[in-house]
């Protein structure tokens, strides 16, 4: 199977990687819906995950949703592994077009990923939701005007967010529109990392119209059944052994 992919990455014109969790999971940045993921822990809250970060959450209780948030949602000490690293050589050598992830942490371009499309938004942008200031991810870690766990915005002392996709807004239209277009052109997609059962994010991969689907995914995905090759490994562990990495 790791012949046929390289085989496939070889004759391929143009790449695109669609991935979800899993490409971070390698880097010690929990999943959700894995055993060991977010909604299996129990939560001191008493709350849901998917309430604790949810838009009403948010506006309701800002200082229970940061204290959350920075807990479990952001990892600044993460490194990317083997499969961000891959992926950036591959982009590096013309072959890959953009990443596609449903991730905010960040990885890919630490890696050195250039064309990262973030579908869920990045944890390394912030900013306020009042006078629109920029901040990084350290300013939400250590903010130099808060309260309680709230980083609030040095101009104008409102709510200083990030910038990822909460439950219960919608994906940007204009993400959406570039990683559709950049699954259309591609030739090749590689599915890593994710089952493929969030939407709308899944359904992206309905837009592929070229020859070759691969899937890596270390258990079956809802989208199998299109695939050209399957894949049941690690996929920073396939993605560097096939890549040299």
């Amino acid at each position: 199977m790791y012949e046929d992919l390289k085989k496939i990455i070889e004759n391929a014109q143009r790449i695109v990687f669609f991935g979800g969790a899993g490409v971070s999971t390698e880097s010690g940045v929990p999943d959700f819906r894995s055993e060991n993921g977010l909604y299996k822990s129990m939560s001191e809250y008493g709350i849901p995950p998917e309430q604790l970060i949810s838009r009403s959450f948010f506006q309701k209780d800002p200082d229970t949703f940061f204290k959350y948030y920075k807990e479990n949602l952001m990892y600044p000490d993460a490194e990317p592994n083997k499969a961000h690293f891959a992926l950036a050589k591959l982009e590096a050598e013309g072959k890959l077009t953009a990443v596609v992830t449903q991730n905010v942490d960040g990885l890919h371009e630490k890696a050195g990923s250039k064309n990262v499309i973030h579908l869920h938004g990045s944890a390394l942008i912030n900013y306020c939701v009042k006078c629109g200031a920029n901040y990084g991810e350290e300013y939400i870690i250590k903010p130099a005007n808060s309260s309680g766990h709230i980083p609030l915005c040095e101009k104008c002392n409102s709510i200083v967010r990030p910038d990822i996709v909460l439950y219960e807004e919608p994906l940007d239209s204009d993400v959406i529109e570039n990683a559709v277009e950049e699954i259309m052109k591609a030739d090749t997609l590689i599915v890593g990392g994710t089952s493929l059962v969030v939407y709308p994010a899944a359904g992206f991969i309905n837009y592929f119209k070229g020859d070759n689907l691969v899937v890596i995914n270390k258990s079956e995905t809802t989208y199998d059944y299109k695939a050209k090759l399957i894949i049941n490994d690690s996929i920073g562990h396939v993605l560097s052994s096939v890549l040299g990495e």
